[in-house]
């Protein structure tokens, strides 16, 4: 995913226009935003070395310099903290990741949760693990291994539009989310074939990545239209395994006594005597 650090920069210094920065408007301007020049003079660092970052073959930076940068770019804290990851791209290529193993330890926690749906994420944001509920709404356990992977359901299953009624809300969080996991593994062969992948089957996926956004889905609601349940607003947290900082623990939470808990318990019971 090279030209991913100038690709980013120059999408961020189109957001700005020059009158917010207190720079003066002269004539017409050829392209959106802030020249790089102006990013430069506004950072404190020279025309050629902020040119030589956004070509990707400046030195190495100074956290000084890339918190200038995200000043006057206006990053937020996951903006500021993928910048750094793609200007100090990892020096040692991962030729071969070990295949992601979830330890029984997890999957017992999981399996602990019996009325809350729950799953595990790794790094290309395949699903890795389940407990019985989350399975139920997931439905993990009916897709092909290499189909578990939340990017490739969303844009290229034709059923996620119908799953998801936010559907376009849910495609750019994901693509969001992607992208820090591009940038932070940036040499993983099968996370740049996802990304292939995914640019080549579908035009919705190109434009959202093409965007340059980039947020963590840490928290927040996702509202499901489940074939057996009905309609399921779920909020979940997530939380990082600390022995596996790689992989996620998605949890769903709805409030308890509310429609969308009490759907979940019957598609609990439902799936426990369809399974028998």
């Amino acid at each position: 995913m090279d030209g991913d650090l100038g690709d980013f920069l120059r999408s961020r210094r189109a957001r700005i226009q020059p009158e917010e920065v207190g720079l003066p408007v002269h004539g017409r301007r050829r392209v959106p935003g802030l020249r790089r020049e102006e990013v430069a003079q506004l950072a404190g660092v020279s025309v050629d070395y902020y040119i030589r970052l956004e070509q990707g073959r400046g030195p190495s930076v100074s956290d000084a310099v890339l918190d200038a940068i995200a000043r006057v770019l206006r990053l937020d804290e996951t903006e500021h903290t993928y910048l750094r990851t793609v200007a100090r791209p990892r020096g040692r290529r991962e030729r071969r990741p070990a295949a992601p193993r979830v330890r029984p330890g997890v999957q017992l926690l999981l399996d602990s949760m019996e009325r809350t749906p729950a799953f595990v994420l790794g790094r290309r944001m395949d699903v890795l693990a389940w407990n019985a509920l989350g399975d139920a709404v997931g439905g993990f356990s009916r897709m092909a291994p290499d189909e578990r992977n939340m990017p490739r359901q969303v844009f290229l299953d034709p059923a996620a539009r119908d799953l998801y009624p936010e559907w376009a809300a849910v495609a750019a969080q994901t693509v969001a989310n992607l992208r820090i996991g591009a940038g932070r593994y940036a040499d993983d062969a099968a996370l740049c074939a996802l990304v292939g992948e995914l640019s080549l089957k579908s035009e919705d996926f190109r434009r959202l990545w093409a965007d340059h956004e980039v947020k963590e889905c840490a928290y927040g609601v996702k509202r499901v239209r489940h074939p057996v349940a009905g309609l399921l607003t779920l909020p979940y947290e997530t939380l990082t395994v600390p022995a596996d900082p790689e992989q996620t623990i998605v949890v769903y939470t709805p409030e308890p006594g509310s429609e969308t808990a009490e759907r979940l318990a019957l598609l609990g019971s439902w799936e426990s005597a369809h399974s028998r």
